[in-house]
């Protein structure tokens, strides 16, 4: 009976201490646990991994069609970001910590230059740059990034990796006067992105109907000089829901999110 008794003590004690080792822990909000799920996908699901390959897939079928250069060199304009390195593990990172992007965790990130490549997106630059068409990086990383930005692409051996052929954020977000930049010199046969602005500037922080009027008027560019990666953790769509604002507190953001999504 006493060892009864002893052993029922201790099975009480025992849940106590497992009740007082429980922490509460502050609820979380729609954007932090969204990309916790967008993340998921992007690293887990076989979905991703061949949207990705699709994407390339078409892209260098396009380039198989193309006619013989005449005039200038041709090139192609690419983003850097969730069009060919995967940056999911800096998402993950912020969001087990609560949080969203911070500009000096990401410049902490980049300079690891340890993005790994996006399906099918290696072997599709390089035969493009077998062509003889010239590959333009345009993205919107800061300069303090270049270091670190050309490591990663140098450490899978991306073709042109090189500082006249990246071209970093400036003074503006828009990417129209680089585009423009390059049109100079080159014939600019197809762009890579994984976000409606890296494409014209008909997008550039504009509301959610706006770009989806874009997509429609420029309908025929798509698959064809326009080339799209999935992108459901960032970017301008995200923007749009956020009004182009940056200065919403995470409430805020989900109460945004909120009201503009269909229910039943």
């Amino acid at each position: 009976m006493k060892h009864l008794s002893l052993i029922a003590l201790l099975f009480l004690l025992a849940c106590g201490s497992s009740r007082q080792a429980t922490k509460v822990q502050p609820a979380s909000t729609l954007v932090v646990d969204g990309k916790i799920w967008s993340s998921a996908f992007q690293q887990r699901a076989a979905e991703y991994k061949a949207l990705c390959i699709q994407a390339f897939y078409l892209a260098r079928i396009q380039i198989e069609q193309l006619p013989a250069a005449t005039g200038k060199p041709r090139a192609i304009i690419t983003d850097i970001d969730e069009t060919f390195l995967d940056n999911s593990p800096y998402a993950v990172h912020q969001a087990f910590q609560g949080k969203d992007y911070e500009a000096d965790s990401w410049h902490a990130w980049t300079a690891r230059a340890e993005a790994d490549t996006l399906a099918g997106a290696l072997s599709f630059f390089k035969y493009a740059a077998a062509k003889g068409i010239d590959i333009f990086y345009v993205t919107n990383r800061d300069e303090v990034e270049r270091a670190g930005t050309l490591r990663n692409l140098q450490r899978f051996g991306f073709p042109q990796s090189t500082d006249d052929h990246l071209l970093l954020r400036q003074t503006s977000s828009s990417k129209e006067s680089r585009r423009l930049q390059i049109a100079r010199t080159h014939d600019i046969i197809m762009l890579l992105g994984d976000n409606l602005a890296d494409f014209s500037d008909l997008f550039d922080k504009k509301t959610e109907a706006e770009r989806s009027a874009g997509v429609d008027a420029l309908r025929a560019s798509f698959g064809s000089r326009f080339i799209v990666l999935p992108n459901a953790n960032y970017g301008g769509w995200e923007d749009a829901i956020y009004q182009n604002s940056r200065n919403w507190t995470p409430a805020q953001k989900d109460s945004l999110l909120r009201a503009g999504l269909r229910n039943y």
